[in-house]
């Protein structure tokens, strides 16, 4: 199997934001990735919705043996398990959250499907904390 090279962002605002986030890279290391960077840690506003809770965010770069599928079903299992309760993609809209975890880029490829798109255009080009938090990562 090879190793397929995965940019995610992760985002809390709710609780414990630092430790949330660190949690979500410990899962997912423990589930047999390797988590190669991390960025610094950025804080943010809340986009596409109004909250008073600031978002802590962080990008990492992780190797994985997963499929894009594959992926996105671990850290949907992960954002769950840490008390996410509201998916945007099924809900149709933001709301706050103890996890946010996205797949920005996997390798290289386009992907298009019903649950999935990479890469996530919203983060490459429209956020500003994304496009802060990817600099040095893209």
């Amino acid at each position: 199997m090879s190793q397929h090279k995965v940019i995610l962002l992760l985002g809390s605002n709710l609780g414990d934001q630092k430790k949330n986030l660190q949690t979500a890279l410990d899962k997912i290391k423990d589930a047999g990735n390797e988590i190669f960077k991390v960025s610094d840690f950025l804080t943010s506003e809340p986009v596409e919705f109004a909250s008073s809770n600031i978002f802590c965010n962080i990008a990492s770069i992780i190797f994985t043996h997963l499929s894009p599928v594959q992926l996105l079903t671990l850290i949907k299992d992960i954002e769950v398990e840490m008390g996410r309760t509201d998916d945007s993609a099924v809900t149709g809209g933001h709301t706050d959250r103890v996890i946010d975890i996205d797949i920005v880029t996997f390798n290289k490829i386009k992907f298009i499907s019903e649950r999935l798109k990479i890469p996530h255009q919203k983060h490459l080009s429209e956020r500003e904390f994304s496009r802060i938090l990817l600099k040095d990562f893209i």
